[in-house]
């Protein structure tokens, strides 16, 4: 019977494991320059491509993360706020 009472809880816990990971700030991946300057001249316009992607990418990487950052903040906030809720409640 505790597993079934356990249920709930559980399905609470995946579903903030599923969201928190589709909220996720992912870095972009380093783009790759070859070593040979031949490499470079036949692949310009491939590398100037890549490195462009990586650029404006990059940048959605940080604004991601600042909006994570910005939520956590407001988050902890509002934890710390039930916590002394709580913590009064116990006396």
């Amino acid at each position: 019977m505790t597993c079934a009472r356990n249920i709930p809880f559980l399905l609470l816990i995946t579903a903030f494991v599923v969201a928190g990971q589709a909220h996720a700030c992912v870095p972009p991946e380093r783009p790759f320059l070859p070593q040979s300057q031949d490499d470079m001249r036949t692949y310009a316009d491939l590398i100037r491509e890549d490195f462009e992607t990586y650029i404006a990418d990059v940048q959605d990487y940080f604004r991601c993360v600042d909006e994570q950052r910005a939520r956590t903040f407001v988050e902890a906030r509002e934890v710390s706020e039930e916590y002394g809720r709580f913590l009064n409640a116990l006396h």
